[in-house]
């Protein structure tokens, strides 16, 4: 099996622009449209108020995760994202786990992510990493199909 190797990279570098463009394009065909249409600005994921990690296997790209602040202790999980050819390798897992690490040396005392109910496989990622339901919140807080988690670091 081959090692994932997680970097930090730029927001909008074309290699972390190319995963984030796979990751809408998913998001798109399961609820149509751009697939997300949350603001999002690159600078929100440089350090110290937030970052962004890319995860390669064999020297590719294949997954993508970040946070950004979302108030003085809390981090806000965004653009989680495995390419299909990784999917079942554990690139999710390590990528979430690296951004838990990086917003909790960045003095973030809680993560919490908002995604839709297309996405079960996520949600099982995530409620077996720890994560629970919260309120909602964010872009989507009243759409249809909402859904918002969160966890202490």
């Amino acid at each position: 099996m081959s090692e994932i190797e997680i970097r930090a990279e730029r927001f909008d570098s074309p290699v972390a622009q190319a995963l984030i463009a796979a990751a809408l394009a998913d998001l798109g065909q399961r609820y149509g449209g751009s697939g997300d249409e949350t603001p999002v600005d690159a600078t929100e994921f440089a350090p110290p108020h937030g970052t962004f990690l890319v995860a390669h296997l064999d020297g590719e790209p294949v997954g993508c995760g970040g946070w950004r602040s979302h108030g003085d202790d809390t981090a806000e999980l965004k653009r989680m994202y495995t390419a299909p050819v990784a999917r079942g390798r554990g690139v999710a897992r390590a990528v979430l786990a690296a951004v838990e690490e990086s917003a909790r040396h960045h003095g973030r005392k809680q993560i919490i992510l908002e995604c839709g109910d297309r996405q079960p496989e996520a949600i099982a990622m995530y409620t077996s990493a720890g994560y629970e339901p919260i309120s909602n919140f964010g872009f989507y807080a009243d759409a249809p199909g909402c859904l918002s988690f969160g966890r202490t670091l």
